[in-house]
C-alpha cells in the first residue's frame, strides 16, 4: 500500500520551518514569544528562563551540566526545539566548543513581558455598545456546527444544509490531498480523506489551518503575518467581543475566512461590527498533547456487530458510513451494523482497523497493520460504555482485526510463465538464473513450468536466447 501523510501540525511546527529572516520578525511580536514560551517542553523552558538576563552565550557543555545523567534524551529534544525555533542561537568555535544565547528580539521582549506583565492584544467592547453576547455553551455549539457544516461542504457540498462563504479556488485547496477527481467524474475520497475524517476536531483543525497558511503567498498575505495573527488571536478570551476597526483590512478578510471555519462568530451592532473568538481560535497555540479533555462520547457497539451512535449530525452518520452499513436513522439516533463488506470497502479505501492516540499524533500515517476503526469507536464511545474495559467489546474487536487480515493475506505481484522448456537442463538452468535475481514466484519441475517476477522479464528473456 503507498504510504500517505496527513500532517496535523500545530502552530509551533509551522513556525520552525519558517526561513530565519520571517522567524526573527516574528519576535517583534510579544504574543508570539509568549506563545513560543507556552508551547515548549519544560525542559526547554527551564533553560531559556535560566539564560533571560545572560547577555553572554553559554557553552553547551554547561547547559549540559544543568540535567542530571538520566535526562539526556530530554536535553537533547529541548536543545533541538530552541534551535529550530531560533531561540536559541548557535554558534560553533573549534578552540571554545559549541555555545548558545537566546534571540535577542525574544530576550527583550519576553523581559518586558516579565517585569510590566501580559496584557490583551486588544480590549473587549463594552457591554454598552454590543447587543447581547451568546453564552459560552452557545458559542460552543456554534462552533461545532460551523466546523460540521464546513467538512460536510469539503467532502460532498450536496450533504451540506447551507453553503460556505469560501470560493471554489478556496475549497480546491482545503481539498487537496483529501479528494481526487477524474474528468467528468463527482471527487472522490483519498486514503488521506478517509483518515482526515477520523482524526480528531484538533487535528482537523490544524490541518486545514496549514494548508490556508501555506497558500497564503497566493492571496497576497505575507506567511508570517498570517501565523502571527493567529497566534495573536489565540490570546484573545474566549466570548468576549472585539471591534472589528482594530483590524487590518487583510486581518478583516481572514477573520471573514476563520467564522466560516468555526474559529469566530460575527456579529453586527447599529454602528459597530464585532468578533467573538470561540474555542477553537484560543487552542490554536496549544500544542496537540496538551489538549487532553475528553469529548462527550456517543457510539455504543454491541456484542452483535449493532452499532448505536446517538447523534442527529449528518457528518457523523457520513463517517460511520466509511466502515458500516448504516441501517436507519432517527432525529437523535442512528443504527448501524459493521459487517465483512462494509469493513472490506473502508479497508480498500485506506482505512485500517486500529490506531495509536489521534490526540498524540502529529503524523498520521496509513501503513499496513492495524489502523483507525477500532480506536474511533473507543475514542467517541457513549459515557454509559466508556468507563467499561473494553469499551468495545472484543469479539467486536477481534473480529475486525480477522477480517482486515483475512483481505491482506493475498498479496498481488506482476508476474509472467514460462512453459514448453525445450529440454530439462535450460528449465533448470533458466530458474537458478531466476533465483541469483530474486524473481522466482512458484516452479512446477515435473512439468517444467516457472512463473517469475516481471520485474525480471526482460533478463530472463534475454538469457534464454542464448
Amino acid at each position: 500500500m503507498p504510504q500517505v501523510k496527513i500532517i496535523a501540525k500545530n502552530f509551533m511546527d509551522m513556525v520552525a520551518s519558517l526561513p530565519a529572516m520571517k522567524l526573527d520578525k516574528l519576535y517583534d511580536n510579544a504574543f508570539i514569544c509568549e506563545a513560543i514560551l507556552r508551547s515548549l517542553p519544560p525542559l526547554a523552558k527551564k533553560y531559556v528562563l535560566q539564560m533571560l538576563y545572560i547577555d553572554e552565550p553559554v557553552l553547551a557543555t554547561s547547559i549540559h551540566e544543568w540535567v542530571l545523567a538520566d535526562g539526556e534524551s530530554k536535553h537533547t529534544v529541548a536543545v533541538d526545539r530552541l534551535v529550530q525555533l531560533r531561540v536559541f542561537i548557535e554558534t560553533v568555535d573549534r578552540k571554545k566548543g559549541t555555545t548558545y544565547r537566546l534571540n535577542t528580539k525574544f530576550q527583550i521582549n519576553l523581559q518586558k513581558h516579565i517585569v510590566h506583565g501580559g496584557v490583551l492584544p486588544r480590549e473587549p467592547m463594552p457591554s454598552t455598545i454590543t447587543v447581547r453576547l451568546p453564552s459560552l455553551e452557545d458559542l460552543e455549539a456554534y462552533a461545532a456546527e460551523q466546523w460540521e457544516c464546513f467538512l460536510l461542504h469539503l467532502i460532498s457540498s450536496g450533504q451540506a444544509e447551507r453553503t460556505t462563504n469560501f470560493s471554489s479556488s478556496m475549497m480546491k485547496i482545503f481539498q487537496r490531498g483529501l479528494l481526487s477527481q477524474r474528468d467528468k467524474e463527482a471527487p472522490k475520497l483519498t486514503e488521506s480523506g478517509f483518515q482526515f475524517l477520523l482524526m480528531d476536531t484538533n487535528a482537523q483543525l490544524w490541518y486545514i489551518i496549514r494548508e490556508y497558511i501555506t497558500n497564503s503567498e497566493e492571496r497576497g498575505v505575507d506567511t508570517a503575518d498570517l501565523i502571527s495573527f493567529l497566534l495573536e488571536l489565540s490570546f484573545h478570551v474566549t466570548g468576549e467581543a472585539y471591534n472589528m476597526n482594530t483590524l487590518t483590512d487583510i486581518q478583516r478578510n481572514v477573520i471573514k475566512d476563520l467564522a466560516d471555519l468555526g474559529l469566530v462568530k460575527l456579529q453586527q451592532g447599529r454602528k459597530e461590527s464585532w468578533f467573538i473568538p470561540t474555542k477553537l481560535a484560543t487552542n490554536l497555540s496549544i500544542s496537540l498533547s496538551d489538549l487532553s479533555s475528553r469529548k462527550q462520547g456517543f457510539v455504543v457497539v454491541e456484542t452483535n456487530f449493532r452499532v448505536y451512535a446517538y447523534s442527529s449530525s449528518k457528518l457523523l452518520c457520513e463517517i460511520l458510513r466509511l466502515f458500516s452499513r448504516v441501517e436507519y436513522q432517527l432525529p437523535n439516533l442512528i443504527v448501524a451494523a459493521i459487517t465483512k463488506e462494509s469493513l472490506y470497502n473502508a479497508f480498500e479505501n485506506g482505512i485500517m482497523a486500529e490506531q495509536a492516540s489521534i490526540d498524540s499524533l502529529l503524523y498520521l500515517t496509513s501503513r499496513c497493520g492495524n489502523d483507525y476503526i477500532i480506536t474511533f469507536l473507543q475514542q467517541n464511545a457513549h459515557p454509559r460504555v466508556a468507563e467499561r474495559i473494553p469499551s468495545v467489546p472484543e469479539n467486536v474487536t477481534d473480529q475486525i482485526r480477522l477480517w482486515e487480515s483475512d483481505m491482506n493475506r493475498v498479496e498481488m505481484t506482476p508476474a509472467s510463465l514460462f512453459d514448453e522448456f525445450p529440454s530439462r537442463d535450460v528449465f533448470e538452468a533458466a530458474c537458478d538464473f531466476a533465483r541469483e535475481y530474486g524473481g522466482v514466484l512458484w516452479e512446477d519441475s515435473k512439468k517444467m513450468r516457472l512463473v517469475v517476477k516481471a520485474e525480471i522479464l526482460g533478463q530472463i528473456r534475454e538469457f534464454l536466447r542464448r
